[in-house]
């Protein structure tokens, strides 16, 4: 098999177990606080990929990638905005919204970095950017209003959204900052630092754990969450992107939503209103138009660190 097949086999693993997070949070969730749940998933997903990361890449790049003060103080900045930021604010979010719903307003996390990435950087984006920003924001007004007709609270749509320029903002930033060159690394760094503020976020605000309530369900909910939808979707994509194009890569950003739709309608018998899924519709259209940028398969680096792709960071990596 040869490695481009891989990497097909590997995006599809990516499309399908990432947008399938968003079920197992909305069934984790039902017994499980959404806070505490995070940070256990992260903390311990970090503990695992930290060690490995650690491993990787050759003896001289090891030597020069040994992870310092500033290092650890940007993933810890990084792990508050996306996993913590991003992530922990969806699971609260989605105690009280259908799991489709809260993947068509993360999926509009290629907006925010955007938005965030022409600031940051004093350019505005190009034309074709404009325009598809525009249908993005139409898009979300339309969610939004959906959920004013009572399909859904308006107040975790707009918590969710929230969470999506954290993670957006947070994207842009990180190219930016001094973080470890091996991909392996970089991810367990980011995924503790993020689980450790989320636990602290439970215990600030004082959630608690009825252990007599909590199902089976939710259980292996979170136990999908650290394994397939931590340690291999993030392992996966982190290979596709030393194969395919970044653009390539990039196209789970408007896939995920359609699964988790999908999977939502499919297994717990969600719905959503007409209005939410016309909005859904506009955003993942929009979503299109900014990832879909050419790019020659071959630029692919020769080295183990973290290729720079078009998409600084996974958007919306739940």
């Amino acid at each position: 098999m040869s490695a481009r097949t891989k990497a097909w086999l590997a995006l599809l693993v990516v499309w399908i177990v990432w947008g399938s997070t968003y079920l197992a949070i909305r069934v984790g969730v039902r017994t499980l606080p959404p806070f505490a749940m995070a940070g256990v998933r992260y903390t311990v997903a970090g503990l695992i990929l930290l060690p490995i990361g650690l491993a990787t890449g050759s003896a001289q790049l090891r030597a020069s990638d040994r992870p310092g003060r500033k290092q650890w103080a940007t993933m810890l900045l990084l792990g508050a905005m996306l996993p913590a930021g991003g992530n922990g604010v969806v699971s609260w979010a989605e105690v009280r919204l259908p799991s489709g719903l809260a993947a068509l307003l993360i999926g509009t996390v290629p907006l925010w970095i955007v938005l965030a990435d022409s600031l940051l950087s004093r350019r505005a984006p190009a034309r074709r950017q404009w325009v598809a920003l525009l249908v993005g924001m139409v898009g979300i007004g339309v969610l939004s209003a959906g959920g004013t007709s009572g399909a859904a609270p308006i107040g975790p749509i707009f918590v969710a959204l929230l969470a999506a320029l954290s993670w957006g903002i947070g994207s842009a930033l990180a190219p930016r900052l001094p973080v470890p060159k091996r991909p392996l690394l970089l991810s367990g760094m980011e995924l503790f630092c993020g689980g450790i503020v989320l636990l602290i976020v439970a215990l600030v605000t004082r959630e608690h754990v009825h252990w007599h309530a909590i199902s089976a369900e939710s259980v292996w909910a979170l136990v999908y969450l650290i394994g397939p939808g931590s340690l291999l979707a993030m392992t996966c994509y982190l290979y596709v992107l030393t194969v395919l194009p970044a653009t390539t890569a990039a196209t789970y950003a408007y896939v995920n939503p359609v699964v988790a739709v999908f999977l939502g309608v499919w297994l717990i018998g969600e719905s959503l209103s007409a209005t939410e899924l016309i909005g859904g519709a506009i955003v993942v259209l929009a979503v299109v138009g900014l990832v879909s940028r050419g790019r020659s398969v071959d630029e692919r680096p020769e080295t183990d660190e973290l290729p720079a792709p078009d998409m600084p960071e996974p958007a919306a990596a739940v």
